[in-house]
Parts: C-alpha cells; sequence; structure tokens
C-alpha cells in the first residue's frame, strides 16, 4: 500500500529542501501534532545520517528513528526506519519535489507493508496518518509561503 499525498507550493525547490534541511528548527511549527525532532547520529540531509522524531498521529504518540538513505538536494529526500521490527511493515518515507513554472509540487510518500485485512482492520489509523500528511503539505505551504511574502 501507499500512502501519497502531493501539495502544489509556490516557493523554490531551494526553499523546500531548505526547510528540509532545518528540520531541527521547523518540526514542531510544521504540524501542531510534532512534538521532538532532533539528528542522532550525523547533521543534517546525507545519506547515512539518522533522525529521531515523535508526533502524535491518532491520539497515539509514534516514536521514530529513521536512516537517510537517498538525497538528491532539491530533488528527493528519502529515509527508512532504523527498526527492523518498523522497517517490515513501513519500508520507507520520501518527499520528492518536481519543480514547475509556478513553484513545486512537494508529494510525500509513505510505502506500507499490509495485505487488503490489515488494511481493513487498520482502516482508521492510515486515515488518520492520510489526514496527518495532507496538513504536513498544507502547513509546509502556507510557512513558505508566507515566508517569501515576508521577505519581498
Amino acid at each position: 500500500m501507499l500512502l501519497e499525498e502531493s501539495t502544489r507550493v509556490h516557493a523554490s525547490p531551494e526553499d523546500i529542501y531548505r526547510f528540509f534541511e532545518t528540520m531541527d528548527e521547523n518540526y514542531e511549527r510544521w504540524h501542531p501534532d510534532h512534538i521532538e525532532f532532533r539528528w542522532t547520529d550525523g547533521n543534517g540531509l546525507v545519506q547515512g545520517a539518522e533522525a529521531y522524531f515523535e508526533e502524535r498521529i491518532a491520539g497515539k504518540i509514534q516514536q521514530k528513528t529513521v536512516r537517510f538513505t537517498d538525497i538528491v538536494p532539491c530533488e528527493h529526500i528519502e529515509f527508512t526506519p532504523t527498526s527492523r521490527l518498523v522497517g517490515l511493515l513501513m519500508p520507507s518515507i520520501s518527499f520528492t519535489i518536481d519543480s514547475h513554472e509556478d513553484g513545486c509540487d512537494l508529494t510525500q510518500r509513505i510505502k506500507v507493508r499490509t495485505g487488503p485485512i490489515g488494511a481493513r482492520l487498520n482502516r482508521r489509523e492510515f486515515d488518520a496518518v492520510r489526514e496527518h500528511i495532507k496538513e504536513e503539505g498544507e502547513n509546509l505551504k502556507t510557512i513558505l509561503e508566507t515566508e517569501a511574502i515576508s521577505t519581498s
């Protein structure tokens, strides 16, 4: 299963990428349910760096440590959970930045391994994740577009 959400952002690929590069400064303002983000090994968006984050989804606190596995500056960021168990169920999360004439489309993808029964049994949780990533896209759009206006 692929949980996917795209948001059109009137900002440059560099601005979007810079937001992710400085996630330790941006995480809590990105979404009201974000609790904590910190680099645990390495510092910044480089392949092999690790980060820890906490967020609340569907009222439950989610804690994950992830390793950045594929970084193409201003185009693609991908990471995987460091926990083997979590990785079996959720092998990767990615953000893709596709430039267009009036900004970028930012697409977040979460790969989830579940069969039809698991998808049905966990429908409310998956719906909550979909809503969360939709809100992340909208909030990032608001943050970057508001900052672009205030610096003009």
